[in-house]
């Protein structure tokens, strides 16, 4: 098992320290992510400011917990899992939708898991797809904006899940309670 140090303000590097600063103020605590990133200053940077773009972009609440927990679970990450499990549930999005995320089945609602679909795609063939697979996303009523957008949140969950795995980053109090490993998903 690796691990790699979680930092805090005081022993984080002094790139990093305005930015755990931010973290705390933002999450009442330093989320073990954060202090995981922030023996690297610039990728801390990088992951806070992909999420705070992520955020930005076209997608809803639904569509932001869609994209990101398809990529979670698909890339297994013990932390993400379930830290997007209660931001979900913050961000009032149905807890159908976050059952269905972490258990792998398809979404009811058919523009969804068009684009929960897509994304596993993309995932999956690492940016591969064919006219085919674009056509129906299209047709669920996305657009080239979405595929790009996609791609953006799969930039910000590469850090996290890649860095996750390599950390074993315990999961944050708060997230205990939906604790998720890809062992017990029955697909």
């Amino acid at each position: 098992m690796t691990t790699l140090k979680i930092q805090d303000i005081a022993s984080a590097p002094e790139g990093s320290k305005a930015l755990l600063e931010n973290s705390q103020k933002s999450f009442g605590m330093i989320p073990g992510l954060h202090g995981v990133l922030a023996t690297s200053p610039e990728t801390l940077k990088a992951y806070q400011n992909l999420h705070e773009l992520f955020t930005q972009t076209s997608f809803n609440e639904e569509e932001l917990t869609v994209v990101w927990q398809t990529i979670n679970v698909e890339h297994a990450c013990h932390y993400c899992v379930p830290a997007h499990t209660g931001i979900a549930k913050m961000m009032k999005v149905d807890d159908a939708i976050t059952e269905a995320l972490r258990t792998e089945t398809p979404l009811e609602n058919e523009k969804l898991e068009a684009l929960r679909t897509m994304t596993l795609t993309v995932v999956r063939n690492r940016g591969h797809v064919s006219q085919n697979d674009l056509t129906a996303f299209y047709e669920a009523g996305y657009n080239e904006q979405q595929v790009l957008e996609i791609i953006l949140g799969l930039s910000q969950k590469t850090i996290s899940n890649y860095v996750n795995h390599i950390a074993n980053t315990p999961v944050d109090e708060p997230f205990k309670k939906f604790a998720w490993s890809k062992d017990n998903v029955v697909s």
